[in-house]
């Protein structure tokens, strides 16, 4: 259809030519008035207007324009003021076609405290205390590792001891005694000693494993030498860990470089992004993101990703090299950015030879190796899905799926279920549970259909776990659950595929059903394990956190059979105590000390797990 033919598509561009040309944020709309992507430019009106004029689209923008009914818009007074806005409408409504975008943590540093004796400890907070800082690491994992390593087997404290105050003043710890420890609180080791160790450990972290490892080596086979064999293989799977840092921590540039060198790869259906970061001329950690499918990664999305990345002015170093060529407008908005958030140069570069240009392109073939390695599991996901559509005979291929179970013990604690599937792999942050709240009795049907209403009745809301719609429902039931589900769909005007995962009278997955016929699976056994491991899940999930809401009130109930304690002291002790264990064993002094429990209280609940003794 051309632009004369589509009046909604021409009512828009119209619309975006009264824009003004000024910096701001864009916000697209669908006709249900959801944020379906959001983006920022220096000038609204030519930004906008392009998206709804004739002419070439990607895939991806074509698809999400042909979605828009409205936008609305917000002006900022530069650019930079755009992009933060940008960003937090992003993370804040996290719309189907944008790179998704967490927000910020604090990446973990490894620091070298400024005493006499230093100290090396595991921090997310730089503070201007000259202390030696070592990383960011990108998670903490490796600087915990690393810290292992430097307590352990170079024998740096990790103790909470102040030294010199506190040598010679007590026993050596037990990690002195297992040989974790050079025991600096004996008064045994000289300043000397210690210095070296220090000057060890720095090493280590500045990226010279190599002499760590030489110096641990020695330490083993001496170990050995005197039998002390546990202590040796301690040592052994250290050099492990060290020759494993020393395989990541390639010698990539000349030892006084810090540099991020940023990478980026475009698949059939993904794209990704790598951030390697060098710091002393060695690869010390590295950052890989592979974006979805619908997400719209053109030259503005990216740099919009790459600042909400150095959103902390301490990952940022002196130079950033990019292996892509953004637009002109994009490249100076990044120069800016990172110039304004240090308030220094950073040098950005996009290198077309040379040493750097060679970075560039690793750093490419690392983060392309990711892209098509994921694509390919997708692929497999993507075949069996085509299959189970295939076989329910459902218009689309399910991406998000949707089970549901019922659990309840006699008449209390009914609970649903929801677990969700995206591509074929559970994601449980999209699990829910809801707690069956007008159902009379242990009727697994009501309840099913109290839960579906009341998911499906959060449609319009900002979560975007509940504002997606599912493009399957599977019910862990026959046909009757589906019917139920069926007309209580109909009622909210919602049409999706729904269909009961049936069991046998063993209560193994037999097969699937619609309101009036089953559909067999037994003899495909690809879809069966599918459709086995979602029933079991969902199973799993429901049952865990009925069992957990009955414990909780028998926990309660047993309570509240003493006289004088009702739901709310119960509360106040089990928060207090922990268990009911633990108020079994306190004392009736212990239990007055509880805030809101008097005397009284205290000697019946000792009484009530103690007899008449006191």
């Amino acid at each position: 259809m051309s632009l004369a033919q589509n009046p909604v598509r021409e009512e828009l561009l119209k619309k975006a030519g009264e824009l003004p040309l000024r910096p701001g944020v864009y916000i697209m709309k669908d006709e249900r008035g959801r944020i379906i992507y959001v983006g920022k430019s220096k000038k609204l009106r030519n930004r906008v207007s392009q998206y709804f004029m004739n002419g070439e689209k990607t895939a991806k923008n074509a698809r999400m324009v042909s979605l828009v009914r409205d936008f609305d818009y917000i002006l900022c007074d530069t650019e930079i003021e755009a992009l933060a806005l940008e960003n937090t409408l992003i993370k804040k409504h996290s719309p189907r076609y944008n790179i998704k975008l967490k927000d910020a943590k604090s990446y973990p540093y490894i620091k070298m405290t400024n005493e006499e004796y230093p100290r090396f400890v595991f921090t997310r907070t730089r503070t201007e205390d000259k202390g030696g800082y070592f990383g960011p690491y990108s998670g903490s994992k490796i600087a915990s590792s690393l810290l292992s390593v430097i307590y352990k087997n170079i024998g740096i404290p990790s103790c909470k001891r102040s030294f010199p105050r506190d040598i010679g003043k007590e026993r050596p710890c037990i990690y002195y005694e297992m040989g974790q420890c050079c025991g600096l609180c004996t008064g045994d080791v000289s300043r000397e000693e210690y210095t070296k160790l220090c000057s060890l450990a720095s090493g280590l972290l500045k990226g010279n494993t190599a002499s760590v490892i030489e110096e641990l080596e020695k330490k083993m086979f001496s170990l050995a030498e005197e039998e002390r064999y546990e202590s040796a293989a301690a040592v052994r799977d250290s050099l492990k860990v060290l020759r494993e840092i020393e395989t990541n921590q390639k010698v990539l540039a000349s030892p006084d470089e810090n540099i991020d060198v940023v990478g980026v790869a475009k698949g059939e259906s993904l794209f990704g992004v790598a951030i390697f970061i060098i710091r002393n001329g060695a690869l010390t950690d590295k950052r890989e993101f592979v974006f979805t499918a619908d997400s719209i990664v053109d030259d503005s999305a990216l740099i919009s990703f790459l600042c909400d990345q150095y959103s902390n002015k301490e990952l940022v170093p002196k130079n950033v090299l990019l292996s892509f060529t953004p637009e002109e407008e994009e490249l100076e908005l990044f120069k800016s950015y990172l110039n304004t958030l240090c308030k220094r140069k950073v040098n950005v570069k996009v290198p077309a030879r040379g040493d750097k240009h060679k970075l560039c392109i690793m750093v490419e073939d690392n983060i392309k190796e990711k892209v098509l390695d994921t694509e390919k599991k997708n692929y497999s996901a993507e075949e069996l899905l085509c299959e189970l559509a295939s076989i329910l005979g459902t218009e689309s291929i399910p991406s998000r799926i949707e089970a549901w179970d019922i659990s309840n013990l006699s008449y209390e604690n009914i609970t649903a279920g929801m677990i969700t599937l995206e591509n074929a792999e559970f994601k449980k942050s999209d699990y829910r549970i809801f707690k069956i709240k007008n159902v009379s009795g242990a009727d697994d049907y009501s309840s099913m259909r109290e839960a579906v209403k009341r998911r499906f009745s959060h449609l319009s809301d900002e979560d975007p776990s509940f504002a997606e719609m599912p493009d399957l429902v599977l019910l862990d039931g026959g046909k009757g659950h589906v019917s139920t589900v069926c007309d209580a769909l109909l009622e909210m005007h919602i049409s999706v595929p729904v269909f009961g995962m049936v069991k046998d009278d063993f209560h193994r997955t037999r097969a699937l059903c619609t309101e009036n016929e089953e559909i067999s699976i037994d003899n495909n056994r690809k879809i069966y394990n599918f459709i086995y491991k979602i029933q079991e899940e969902v199973h799993r999930f429901t049952v865990s956190r009925m069992m957990g809401a009955k414990l909780r009130t028998l926990t309660s109930s047993v309570l509240c059979e003493i006289d004088g304690i009702g739901k709310t002291k119960a509360k106040i002790l089990l928060e207090h105590f922990g268990s009911v264990n633990e108020i079994a064993e306190a004392s009736i002094d212990d239990l007055k000390n509880v805030k809101g429990i008097s005397s009284s209280n205290a000697e019946k609940i000792y009484d009530r797990f103690h007899g008449e003794e006191k």
